[in-house]
């Protein structure tokens, strides 16, 4: 008889999880408040059709259907979710506390400083009257987080710390975005930054991979490109690792993935938050099998239904993504993309927002039109391979 796991999401960014499970041989219980969830279209899926942070819910499915095992891919607020079914039904997954800590960055920023782990100053406010006056304890420019938003979103840096405009401006935008209404406002961090793709099993942390990063920058430092390995040289990269190590013991993290980001500043490595999850931008689903022939999604399954992963690398390859840049408008045409499939290296060429659609300035991870993935025999190579056929790909779209 099949085992069966149940997997929060049923979007596109679970879609890997639940497709390998299926090629596992598993029966998948999806679960997503979307009915046409693209997840719900793959063959011999049961569809749940329930909010993935409606746990009292996802408990109840849980025990009908007598799963073994429980997971989300790529978004953080389900965690919670997951700890709840673990706990009610005596499976591998993280502990409430655990689940609180990865989800609220006030939370994880007290625990991170409990725990001795290189972190920004921050402050947790819950009104613009403490805002206002946590703002002033910044002598540098500082950043603006809801608490327990993802994806980029709500994030917004004040470069003016004398700009009373431009202070207030960045809470008003915040405070839209945080669902509890707390908010973290923290120091800017200078320096390269990085995720560490992590496996852990029975307290034991496994380092699978680093990952250099690109984003925007200010004001919303939404991420425009991923390669791995990391090319920052060992020496930083084993400070990387100590760090993002302690973190994840700082959280709690006994079992399963975490995806932990981390600022390389001029004092040392920081971190700037940690996921109890699979990182997201195809970064474990896509570039990590790639640069190291592991297969995190598949590793991750299996330490949810309390099965030994294969965490060995394969081979020692690079890998990377790039996005399209874009602004504001229609797409009117997308060309040369079968011209660009043909470049070497490139493994896939996905256009998320197509012809017809409207697209904004990039201000969140979802408003990115479309990305180009390759593999070389470095980090270096394969960002190359990205770039040449983004050079290829003609995109027009007209101004609003």
């Amino acid at each position: 008889m099949s085992k069966k796991i149940m997997i929060l999401g049923a979007s596109i960014l679970q879609l890997p999880a639940i497709e390998k499970a299926k090629e596992m041989g598993l029966d998948v219980i999806a679960v997503d408040m979307n009915p046409e969830a693209v997840g719900f279209g793959v063959a011999g899926v049961v569809k749940e059709v329930i909010s993935t942070i409606d746990t009292p819910a996802i408990v109840e499915a849980a025990k009908k259907h007598q799963i073994d095992g429980i997971m989300t891919l790529a978004t953080d607020m389900p965690m919670r979710s997951v700890a709840t079914v673990a706990k009610e039904m005596g499976l591998v997954g993280i502990d409430a506390d655990t689940a609180l800590k990865a989800t609220n960055k006030a939370e994880m920023r007290k625990a991170l400083q409990m725990g001795g782990v290189p972190i920004p100053k921050f402050y947790k406010v819950a009104n613009e009257e403490e805002y206002m006056e946590a703002s002033k304890n910044f002598t540098v420019p500082f950043i603006v987080k809801p608490a327990d938003s993802s994806g980029s979103r709500g994030i917004y840096k004040v470069q003016n710390i004398n700009d009373q405009k431009s202070i207030k401006e960045a809470y008003e935008y915040c405070k839209s975005f945080s669902r509890v209404g707390d908010m973290v406002v923290e120091e800017y961090m200078c320096g390269p930054e990085v995720s560490v793709e992590i496996l852990s099993i029975n307290r034991e942390c496994h380092v699978i991979q680093i990952t250099d990063k690109l984003t925007t920058g200010a004001p919303h430092y939404v991420e425009m490109g991923h390669s791995q390995p990391t090319r920052l040289g060992e020496e930083t990269a084993n400070k990387i690792k100590e760090v993002a190590i302690a973190a994840n013991r700082a959280i709690g993290i006994k079992n399963g993935p975490s995806h932990t980001e981390i600022i390389v500043t001029s004092g040392g490595p920081k971190i700037v938050e940690l996921g109890a999850r699979l990182g997201g931008d195809c970064i474990t689903t896509h570039l990590v099998p790639l640069s190291t022939g592991v297969n995190m999604v598949e590793c991750c399954i299996r330490i949810a239904l309390g099965e030994k992963p294969d965490i060995e690398p394969k081979w020692n390859k690079g890998s990377a993504i790039r996005y399209f840049q874009q602004h504001a408008g229609i797409v009117k045409g997308i060309g040369g993309v079968e011209e660009a499939e043909k470049v070497p290296g490139v493994k896939q060429i996905s256009i998320v927002h197509g012809v017809g659609e409207e697209v904004t300035e990039i201000d969140s991870s979802g408003a990115r039109m479309g990305f180009v993935i390759a593999q070389d025999e470095n980090a270096k190579k394969a960002v190359a391979d990205c770039y040449e056929a983004l050079n290829t790909i003609k995109v027009s779209i007209s101004s609003n």
